[in-house]
């Protein structure tokens, strides 16, 4: 898998692949970077001419959020989409601003850059978990089998050891920027592939988990070759049909269904957890039953074991 001491990513494979769902895509591989999210949101802010344009996260658009088209024009590769791969993120960031901490060879982490267009941006993290795991780890139909990777609300998958128990397994940062009429979105995903010496500091609250543990085989370039090409046809169906397809699978995964859960917010939330709307909103059922859209809220499960 080496080559002059670094992995085989099959990036031309990866692009043969991709490259007739997403035209024009490009697929790069660095060795090191700070974050692969912030190299392609600069590189989109560069090339529109709005190198100050906002960065905003798909529950903060609204109506007003897109800017008019640059004064200084648009080039042709603007909106092209990117798939950047990372062997070794200095400064990864997660959800809420903390740091994504990755090690070259045992994490896998990267970007894809494409434009997206849906009638409504909910539930979009969802939809990514939920394409992930199914591309990790397949189900079957019976109901009745319990699944090793499970979904925390809104943006970690998690190796599930017990109902409502686990660590975590990896996390997703969706972010966008208007360029010239159009948004550009930037899914990040970090995932946990093969043990640590020192875990990251963010696994000391909830724990260190890998994809060895599920395939003993799996190594990075691998695990990307096997989520890369589920990963845009969910996008792009994200973007045709909204959360509703993926409502079913995110049930069969959702980690949080049925505990009793807090919540960090403006008006923080002690509950159950009741699943989530048909918009990818969690329901939390505090005398009251309360809708918790994605940014707004941080949940821990209230057990030491998570």
């Amino acid at each position: 898998m080496l080559e002059g001491g670094h992995l085989n990513w099959g990036a031309e494979a990866l692009w043969q692949q991709l490259d007739p769902l997403l035209p024009g895509l490009s697929v790069e591989v660095v060795a090191r970077t700070e974050s692969t999210n912030t190299r392609l949101l600069d590189r989109a802010r560069q090339f529109s001419g709005q190198r100050d344009a906002p960065i905003t996260r798909p529950a903060q658009l609204d109506d007003a959020s897109a800017t008019p088209p640059s004064r200084y024009g648009r080039r042709a590769g603007d909106t092209q989409p990117c798939l950047l791969v990372a062997e070794h993120q200095t400064r990864g960031r997660g959800r809420l601003g903390r740091d994504w901490q990755s090690s070259a060879g045992l994490s896998l982490t990267f970007s894809l850059s494409l434009q997206l267009a849906p009638r409504d941006w909910s539930g979009l993290s969802l939809v990514v978990g939920v394409a992930l795991a199914d591309a990790l780890e397949p189900l079957g139909s019976a109901a009745d089998t319990a699944p090793r990777v499970g979904l925390k609300w809104p943006n970690d998958l998690w190796l599930n050891d017990a109902p409502g128990r686990g660590r975590k397994l990896g996390g997703v940062l969706i972010e966008t920027v208007a360029v010239g009429g159009r948004r550009m979105c930037v899914v990040g995903v970090g995932l946990n592939v093969l043990p640590m010496a020192q875990p990251p500091s963010e696994a000391l609250s909830s724990g260190f988990a890998c994809l060895q543990e599920i395939d003993p085989s799996i190594d990075a370039p691998r695990t990307l070759a096997l989520i890369a090409e589920p990963l845009v046809r969910a996008l792009q169906r994200f973007e045709a049909d909204g959360f509703a397809p993926f409502a079913d699978a995110y049930a069969r995964r959702d980690l949080l269904f049925g505990q009793r859960i807090t919540t960090s917010a403006p008006e923080p939330l002690d509950g159950v957890a009741e699943g989530v709307d048909d918009r990818g909103a969690l329901r939390v059922r505090a005398g009251l039953l309360h809708t918790l859209v994605s940014g707004e809220v941080s949940v821990r499960l209230q057990s030491s074991a998570c």
